[in-house]
């Protein structure tokens, strides 16, 4: 199984329509199963469209603008002969002009749902988070897979997240991936707080036989205004029973280029057979 999580920044990136092409190329070679993304916005003033049948909606009703990042991603796919379904999480509004959320691409039908994460429910609080759940299958397996776009830790926004994270996934017996943007780097309270669960979550940079790359973040950007250094708050957990075989940092400037203020992961795995 092949995942891959972004936190794309979409159309905030300067060159953002070349960067989505540049992001699908990659979708195409890497013939992903599972991929989320974070911060994947659309133009508030746009058109309302109705998506078609490879659209998954989740119990929430929201509404689809034709300039929708992940619609365009999955347009763009098309045009390589190549399909995913999708479905999409409407959390706030951002800049004063979006509406944002996060994503999630599979090759196979998604069961969707998304989750109040966040204390707050106020579309114009940007702090606001509504994560993805999708229920789709791999290689024949079920496998619940969230997109999560956290909090940080200060004035325990991120603890009550992950508070609520645990609460929508318990009763969960298929195997689980979470993947995102945590927001709390790898020496942080909120990263210890993750592996101190009862889940056991196997943190897949620490799991892999083969890693390359650790920093997914390496800059000053929105959140981190004082950053100077390496930071790695995008993440793949996964439940104990996996076997990770390879891990790598993506769309960093060596094998891809960079597309978002993030770094994206690739994770290769497989699960233990029962």
């Amino acid at each position: 199984m092949k995942v891959l999580t972004l936190n794309t920044h979409s159309w905030l990136e300067e060159q953002a329509e070349e960067k989505l092409q540049i992001l699908a190329d990659e979708i195409a070679a890497g013939d992903y199963d599972l991929i989320a993304l974070q911060e994947v916005n659309q133009s508030m003033t746009a058109l309302t469209i109705f998506p078609d049948g490879s659209y998954c909606p989740t119990q929430t009703f929201v509404e689809i603008k034709e300039d929708n990042f992940a619609l365009r991603l999955v347009e763009a796919l098309e045009i390589r002969d190549i399909e995913y379904y999708w479905s999409w999480s409407y959390s706030h509004i951002g800049y004063d002009r979006y509406h944002e959320g996060n994503a999630l691409l599979s090759k196979q039908p998604i069961v969707a749902t998304d989750y109040l994460a966040s204390k707050t429910n106020d579309v114009l609080d940007h702090t606001t988070r509504k994560n993805l759940s999708g229920l789709t299958e791999v290689a024949g397996k079920m496998v619940r897979v969230l997109s999560c776009h956290f909090s940080w830790w200060e004035q325990d926004k991120f603890a009550h997240e992950w508070q609520q994270t645990e609460a929508f996934l318990k009763g969960t017996t298929e195997p689980i991936l979470l993947l995102g943007d945590f927001n709390n780097d790898a020496a942080s309270p909120g990263y210890q707080l993750v592996l101190d669960s009862p889940w056991q979550w196997q943190d897949a940079f620490a799991a892999a036989q083969q890693t390359t790359g650790a920093a997914t973040v390496n800059k000053k950007i929105d959140g981190w205004h004082e950053n100077e250094g390496q930071l790695r708050i995008d993440y793949v957990f996964v439940t104990g029973h996996a076997i990770v075989q390879e891990y790598e940092v993506v769309f960093d400037g060596n094998r891809i280029p960079v597309v978002s203020d993030h770094f994206g992961v690739k994770v290769v795995l497989a699960w233990k057979e029962e």
